[in-house]
């Protein structure tokens, strides 16, 4: 171990007032989210048509989904990437440059040409990639470094309430995105949406991501890390001292985040196709003429039918479930300490998982009382994350360390969860049943996890250097 950095006194080094972290934390993964978001929604609704105008309607969702879930994969990549700057050079260049990254692509997104373009059938869809690829790499970086911002600047006893902040930025970034696609599609014709319409989020974004600079631009580091360079104890490899020395906390938070990540995707991406998709043949095939598709009916499996924004705002009454209740998991995780509080929201996870069926199937009401209890579940087991995982590692490697388990854990969680669960619905012809059991053995994997974990909440944190 080597410090990269002269050595300063602690108490000399100006500090970050609380308004000034739970702002910048928040709005960071607000933006983070919204442009995250802003690709779900388009995933589902524009991408299909635009960027894969002649496959079938249920491959085009799928290779929609499959570049979907190509952030997934570069998000190991960026925990590492910004992780080790994160870890070597400080928190705040890193927050910086990963809000950067995140908007310019999700900006870029906003410019492409669609598939129907002369000369872009091939080059539209590979730059889509490209620029979800650098979505997924900004995201690895940015989760890890706002939960540190909060974690690493609050109060004693407060690590798990401070760390609800940056959670925060989930439901507020996917109601902010969502809520713009849904006036878009009140005052927009179906040509006009597809035309320019879906291209208005994803360049207002742009906004954001100044107001988020401006704002990441006035911190200062925590004094976790300013101890970090005062020791001499910055580590020359982050990745290498975590895997060499932290492995078993890297394993164990990967999976503890398991439950909540395909919790996520399937109450979010799967719920959005399941519950517009046409609930007969007969419906199916008058949208396919329309469409100018021939209708294979052989392929076809029944949704909910339910109208686009009509199911939108459904999602969105749900994400308020999931804010309220991301608010509510810290005072909680507090109270009875993450692991067990964790360990009961999770045994919910199971049973919601397992009664799946009796809420997306019977319709309308039953479905958004699905929505209900499911963004509920996920605000609690959400909310504490931002806590349980930087306690896992000591503070020199805690960026590297938390952002690593953060994003193998939506290798193996979040990116599978919407193709896997349409795969799913298509075997069950319709039911969403197994869907439900692929919630639930997530849960199990996630309960076991938790079980051989030791409780993170008297740990220590500021003064805890390897």
């Amino acid at each position: 171990m080597s410090s990269i950095a002269e050595p300063k006194e602690s108490e000399s080094a100006p500090a970050n007032t609380r308004g000034r972290v739970i702002f910048s934390s928040l709005i960071g993964t607000t933006i983070e989210f919204f442009d995250f978001y802003a690709y779900a929604t388009a995933s589902v609704l524009v991408f299909p048509k635009l960027f894969f105008p002649n496959a079938t309607d249920i491959n085009a969702i799928l290779s929609s989904f499959a570049i979907f879930g190509v952030a997934f994969i570069a998000r190991p990549v960026g925990s590492i990437l910004f992780g080790h700057f994160g870890d070597r050079l400080g928190r705040k260049g890193t927050l910086v440059a990963s809000l950067l990254t995140m908007g310019l692509a999700t900006f870029l997104i906003g410019l492409l040409p669609p598939a129907t373009t002369a000369g872009w059938v091939v080059l539209a869809p590979l730059l889509l990639v490209v620029l979800r690829f650098c979505q997924g790499l900004a995201l690895g970086g940015e989760w890890s470094g706002a939960a540190l911002l909060a974690t690493e600047n609050a109060p004693e006893g407060k690590r798990a309430v401070w760390g609800t902040f940056p959670q925060l930025g989930a439901p507020i970034g996917f109601i902010l995105a969502n809520v713009l696609f849904v006036v878009l599609d009140l005052y927009l014709d179906d040509k006009q949406f597809m035309d320019f319409g879906w291209r208005i989020p994803f360049l207002a974004s742009i906004v954001m991501v100044a107001i988020g600079l401006y704002v990441r631009l006035k911190l200062v580091e925590s004094s976790s890390f300013q101890k970090v360079i005062e020791s001499e104890q910055v580590a020359k490899v982050p990745l290498a001292a975590t895997f060499k020395y932290h492995w078993r906390a890297v394993i164990a938070g990967t999976f503890i985040m398991l439950a909540t990540y395909v919790l996520f995707y399937l109450t979010t991406s799967f719920t959005l196709t399941y519950g517009t998709a046409p609930a007969s043949a007969e419906v199916a095939r008058a949208a396919a003429v329309k469409a100018g598709k021939t209708f294979n009916e052989a392929a076809f499996v029944p949704g909910l039918g339910i109208e686009r924004s009509e199911f939108l705002w459904m999602l969105i009454l749900g994400v308020v479930f999931f804010g309220i209740f991301t608010v509510v998991s810290g005072p909680l995780a507090e109270k009875y300490g993450r692991r067990k509080f964790l360990i009961w929201v999770t045994l919910g996870i199971l049973a919601f998982g397992l009664t799946w069926g009796l809420m997306f199937g019977p319709g309308k009401g039953a479905a958004l009382v699905g929505l209900i209890v499911g963004f509920t579940l996920m605000g609690l087991t959400f909310g504490p994350m931002a806590a349980i995982l930087p306690e896992l590692f000591p503070a020199n490697v805690r960026y590297t360390g938390s952002a690593v388990a953060y994003n193998l854990s939506s290798v193996i969680g979040a990116a599978p969860a919407s193709f896997v669960a349409i795969a799913l619905w298509q075997a069950g012809k319709g039911s969403t049943v197994w869907v439900g059991i692929y919630l639930a053995i997530a849960a199990v994997g996630t309960l076991i996890a938790l079980a051989m974990t030791k409780e993170t909440k008297d740990r220590e944190f500021e003064d805890n250097i390897a």
